[in-house]
């Protein structure tokens, strides 16, 4: 074993087919298994499992609103302030959009060294259901647009954090997050102690099937089991012919995106542009996926506003139809711009961003769309394309119990968990973790120091809203005004 951790041989495929040598990334992955759980043990060393639950700012700590602003520089300034509108409805939706924010803060406090392909903003919001190509329901990670490596820990505590920000949110007991919380990092814990023993390609294969987690559910809650058995056939409806007659309309015979503004206009890509971004994006599909996508014709094209953190990056919805109007095919074309994990981890070697996002999702998903590719459009900027929805549903936190809600944390944790371990090194993971809950209690510490520090970026926005620094406005373009919008928030569209 090197005599450091950080130290040490890079002779991992990780490092170079990622296309960047990562701080902490330096042990030999073809170690023996006992050399790669003395490299997690001595982790601890640097890391104390229990001091990850530390949070306190540092006295230098940027200004959380700086750091928006900063992060909007080259965003579509007229989206902004939907954005902040966003953000300023709940302490969920600031924390849906302070990715940036929590990626400085995470970067100020040790970590165990040990990196794998971080998805970047792993909260509870950005896992849910979708098709897998074979056709089944499948739950994973679904947001990938800071994926980069990373310390593995920066994930785990962004969807802790996350759990604890929106059980406050919730009207459930008050030790709703702990427990949730609790459930997540234990998950996490076990699952990656399994998968360590399993060999690579079990490990890669692994996936989480919607059908197993309803058969796992009815053994001990019929109620609930068909709840998921509902929202899976509601789930199997939802593609891009139950979106025709929402997002379109016959106009002069002919089937066209509606305008919906400010969420969805035309005018900002012209024909040219489309067809040079298409020609492009088919060139980084496998080659039998671009046949099948020429199969369909160019329709219509049209910006649209998604998300929370996303507002106001550039993205597009191409509508594409096949055999005939009730065989349409929607696609996402979604700006990519440096991940928020760049500026503390190092930049990413590849020349676009789109590319970074999309074999990062490779790496991170069991699953991922079958359209998915990159591109680069005009001013040069990167994008990626996939379907804009395919069999997709997140859960209704909004709705959620408490006991389901700490049920829905297990659950993110076993997958982030699986996540991980495709990329990273389960064994040196699962060394550091330990068996022992001295790193399960110290994230229910973290979560809960880190809520707080959310609660108070949350208010300076309002502050920064209030005296005019920040315009904010509601999706309808109204100014914002203070009200806790029920459901916008927590669920706000992703796609």
């Amino acid at each position: 074993m090197a005599s450091r951790v950080g130290g040490g041989p890079d002779r991992g495929l990780f490092s170079a087919r990622i296309g960047e040598r990562n701080r902490g990334d330096s042990m030999d992955i073809h170690a023996p298994v006992e050399e790669r759980i003395a490299w997690g043990r001595a982790a601890r060393k640097v890391a104390p499992r229990r001091g990850q639950g530390e949070w306190t700012p540092r006295p230098d700590r940027a200004d959380p609103i700086s750091i928006l602003e900063e992060s909007a520089r080259d965003r579509v300034e007229e989206l902004l302030p939907i954005r902040y509108g966003r953000m300023a409805n709940s302490a969920f939706g600031f924390y849906r959009g302070a990715a940036p924010i929590m990626a400085a803060d995470l970067a100020s406090v040790p970590h165990a060294g040990l990196h794998v392909q971080a998805c970047g903003d792993a909260h509870l919001a950005n896992f849910g259901v979708f098709a897998s190509p074979e056709r089944n329901l499948v739950f994973d990670l679904n947001d990938f647009d800071e994926t980069h490596p990373g310390p593995w820990e920066w994930d785990l505590k962004r969807l802790v954090a996350s759990l604890e920000v929106a059980a406050r949110h919730l009207d459930v007991p008050p030790d709703t997050g702990a427990r949730a919380v609790k459930a997540a990092a234990e998950t996490y814990r076990m699952r990656i102690g399994q998968l360590a023993e399993l060999g690579i390609l079990d490990r890669w294969y692994a996936q989480v099937e919607l059908s197993h987690v309803i058969d796992f559910v009815a053994t001990t809650d019929a109620k609930k089991a068909k709840d998921l058995e509902h929202q899976a056939a509601k789930a199997r409806r939802r593609n891009s012919l139950s979106v025709l007659p929402k997002l379109t309309a016959l106009v002069d015979g002919q089937r066209r995106i509606v305008d919906q503004p400010p969420l969805i206009v035309h005018g900002t890509w012209d024909g040219e542009a489309v067809r040079r971004v298409f020609e492009a994006y088919l060139a980084t599909l496998p080659p039998e996926r671009a046949v099948l996508l020429q199969r369909y014709r160019f329709v219509d094209a049209a910006r649209k506003v998604v998300g929370v953190g996303s507002v106001g990056t550039r993205c597009h919805v191409v509508l594409m139809i096949g055999r005939d109007e009730g065989d349409p095919l929607f696609l996402q074309i979604k700006e990519a711009t440096r991940s928020v994990l760049a500026p503390h981890v190092g930049h990413t070697a590849y020349d676009n961003h789109g590319q970074r996002v999309v074999l990062g999702q490779h790496l991170v998903q069991a699953n991922s769309d079958i359209f998915l590719g990159w591109t680069r459009g005009p001013e040069g900027r990167d994008f990626y394309i996939r379907q804009l929805r395919d069999m997709k549903f997140s859960i209704d936190v909004e709705a959620m119990t408490a006991d389901r809600l700490v049920d829905y944390a297990r659950l993110c944790g076993f997958t982030l968990a699986r996540a991980h371990a495709r990329s990273g090194d389960p064994v040196a993971i699962g060394a550091y973790l330990g068996r022992s809950d001295t790193f399960d209690d110290a994230m229910v510490r973290f979560a809960s120091a880190y809520a707080d520090q959310n609660a108070e970026d949350h208010a300076a926005l309002l502050a920064a809203i209030e005296s005019g620094r920040i315009t904010a406005c509601s999706d309808d373009g109204q100014p914002w005004q203070p009200t806790r919008i029920s459901g916008s928030v927590l669920d706000a569209p992703v796609g």
